[in-house]
């Protein structure tokens, strides 16, 4: 299990190579990121829910020898 010293090891040397301007930034861009994904899942169940199930075309036995 990782304990708070652990984050807080981490997150001193994530600010260190980075900077603090680069933080904010970063959780932004992952924020809108995750935005654009829920939007477009949103709109491919709407999409599925809206798209009229379709029976499978029927085969034809001539061609299948019988």
């Amino acid at each position: 299990m990782i304990g708070t010293t652990e984050i807080l090891i981490v997150g001193g040397v994530v600010l260190v190579l980075f900077g603090s301007a680069a933080i904010p930034k970063f959780f932004r861009s992952i924020g809108k990121a995750q935005s654009e994904f829920e939007k477009g899942k949103r709109e491919g169940s709407a999409e599925n829910a809206a798209k009229p199930v379709e029976p499978p075309p029927e085969q034809d036995n001539a061609k299948s020898g019988e």
